[in-house]
């Protein structure tokens, strides 16, 4: 397996890292195929753990990586959910994604480089993946009280972390790198390319991003105390051509999650449900297009799988039929929305 990874490396016409993310794939479902679990030693980079561990699964043949051990360890990955819906549900998405990533490392494209003799298996061939998962995004918060508190509660940095994500709909990895060149003040924007210490996720995600007026006066009093390029100041410096995700705002990334969690924001990635709560918030008000445009999808097909186009309220309209029960109070109004400049207002 490692002789095979290491001949198909450079044929990869991609991105170093989409490469490394499909043999990171692959070597987690063989390691769980083959019960090569490391425990912490996996995690133990200074004594040479993670090294020995690895060496264990490059040791692997390709041969012995056959469809029917894929399949046994698919439905073992599942069966582990128990009987959590929710827990089902996750590993289903799981192992699809896991799946398909593998499976890349296998596309004939790649195949006619690799030598005969490495490249004659297919492990993947004939299995099956689970049925797609619904996508779709159901907020489970109330998104003004949530800007309210973490205006109140958030230290500086990480509020800024917090208003890129929710108002601005950024990925962890742009906010994590993004510079203050990429303020068009007087646009109204914030310019996601190409820099030094950037590589957008895709050419489509290469866009401008239209933010709220009030948005950017709080970066703008921000960019006037700022010691230096980054918008987000961290004293660990980026990392160039590895092939792991690398963020200068880890420290902040996490303590930012904790923070989310305790106030309602409990997801598996509450981060990035911030952009989806973005993406939701467009969706509803300016329709499926303008969340698409908005979030940089690469086409209108990813948007719709998560978000629903609908820009008012659709009931059957036959309520006026029934007559309310004499102990029940009548539904009060919904409150008016709080505008943004009070939302921002310090």
């Amino acid at each position: 397996m490692g002789e095979f990874i290491d001949s198909a490396r450079p044929k990869f016409g991609g991105r170093p890292k989409t490469f490394d993310d499909y043999a990171r794939a692959f070597r987690t479902i063989v390691a769980g195929t083959f019960g090569i679990d490391g425990g912490q030693e996996k995690y133990d980079y200074r004594s040479g753990g993670r090294d020995r561990w690895l060496q264990k699964i490059h040791n692997v043949r390709l041969s012995d990586i056959t469809p029917e051990r894929i399949q046994k360890w698919k439905i073992a990955f599942i069966k582990r959910a128990g009987h959590d819906p929710r827990r089902t549900r996750a590993a289903r998405i799981s192992v699809n994604s896991l799946m398909r990533q593998a499976k890349s490392l296998f596309a004939p494209d790649l195949l006619k480089f690799v030598p005969v003799e490495l490249g004659l298996t297919k492990p993947f061939d004939g299995i099956k993946f689970e049925p797609r998962q619904s996508m779709r995004y159901q907020s489970g918060f109330d998104i003004q009280k949530l800007i309210q508190q973490a205006q109140e509660e958030l230290p500086v940095e990480q509020f800024k972390i917090f208003l890129l994500a929710s108002m601005a709909g950024l990925r962890r990895n742009e906010i994590d790198k993004l510079l203050w060149e990429a303020f068009r003040w007087d646009n109204g924007l914030i310019r996601i390319g190409a820099t030094a210490y950037f590589h957008p996720k895709s050419e489509d995600s290469i866009g401008d991003v239209e933010v709220d007026a009030e948005l950017l006066e709080v970066f703008r009093g921000y960019r006037a105390r700022a010691t230096g390029e980054f918008v987000i100041e961290s004293s660990v410096a980026p990392k160039a051509g590895t092939g792991y995700s690398h963020y200068r705002c880890q420290e902040l990334f996490d303590k930012l999650v904790q923070w989310l969690r305790a106030h309602g924001v409990d997801t598996t990635t509450p981060l990035h449900t911030l952009r989806k709560e973005f993406g939701s918030q467009i969706c509803a008000r300016d329709g499926i297009y303008a969340a698409s445009t908005a979030l940089r999808h690469a086409d209108i097909a990813i948007t719709s799988q998560h978000y629903l186009d609908k820009k008012k309220r659709v009931t059957v309209g036959l309520g006026n039929l029934l007559n309310p029960p004499s102990n029940i109070l009548p539904l009060l109004s919904r409150p008016r929305q709080m505008s943004r400049t009070k939302q921002l207002g310090r």
